[in-house]
């Protein structure tokens, strides 16, 4: 890859980690230009890999029109990987009908077990669900998910800007309602899934709140137990 080629894969993967972000703020972050910046954006817009909205505007409406921010389409995010897609979708297409829907549940949470698994220990260390979630993030960054946490009201957000089965979920929700089950599970209070890429959001968004409600916890958004 040349020179210019890994600077417009590090823009790329900063858009796929933080984004929606302003040129201004790419430039910023990676320590280049803001000219050479929007040289990269505009090339990842003029090959699809990534698109634009305005930002949110805050307080009074003032003049001028709103920041423009950017970020990646699900084109761009093939960039990190998306193999076998097609594979794993026959798969399961297969699976759903020789085996009924009950198969296709039972492997994606065996699929999700097999991701959280390993970090149940450092998730589960401390009591606080705060806490939890930022070492939900970090073991999920390390499986490939580009995650993060932020703090919003009384909770958290846990945001996964990066879903590696993202095309195969789209036509089997079952992989995201089976995370999310195993979500509320290890971080011991109810969780709700607010976005996912799945469904063509920007990101995978789950709120963590700081307390969970009598009788709520190990439950998800929908009602199910997840012991």
């Amino acid at each position: 890859m040349t020179a210019e080629g890994r600077t417009r894969h590090e823009v790329a993967r900063l858009l796929l980690e933080q984004g929606p972000m302003s040129a201004v703020a790419v430039a910023e972050a990676l320590g280049i230009s803001p000219t050479a910046v929007r040289r990269h954006l505009d090339a990842l817009l003029g090959d699809d890999e990534a698109e634009t909205r305005h930002a949110p505007r805050r307080g009074p409406r003032g003049r001028g029109r709103p920041a423009k921010l950017f970020l990646l389409t699900e084109q761009g995010r093939a960039r990190f990987g998306h193999a076998y897609d097609d594979l794993a979708v026959s798969a399961i297409r297969f699976l759903a009908e020789h085996a009924g829907e009950d198969a296709v549940r039972a492997f994606a949470e065996r699929r999700v077990a097999a991701l959280v698994e390993p970090h149940r220990e450092a998730i589960t260390r401390s009591d606080d669900p705060a806490d939890r979630a930022e070492a939900l993030a970090t073991a999920l960054t390390r499986e490939g998910y580009a995650a993060s946490t932020r703090e919003v009201g009384a909770g958290e957000q846990l945001c996964q800007h990066h879903c590696p089965v993202a095309h195969v979920a789209a036509e089997f929700p079952q992989l995201c309602e089976a995370e999310t089950e195993a979500f509320a599970q290890l971080l011991g209070t109810h969780v709700q899934r607010l976005a996912t890429i799945a469904r063509g959001d920007a990101a995978c968004t789950t709120h963590v709140p700081a307390d969970s409600p009598p009788g709520m916890q190990g439950r998800t958004s929908n009602g199910g137990t997840t012991a």
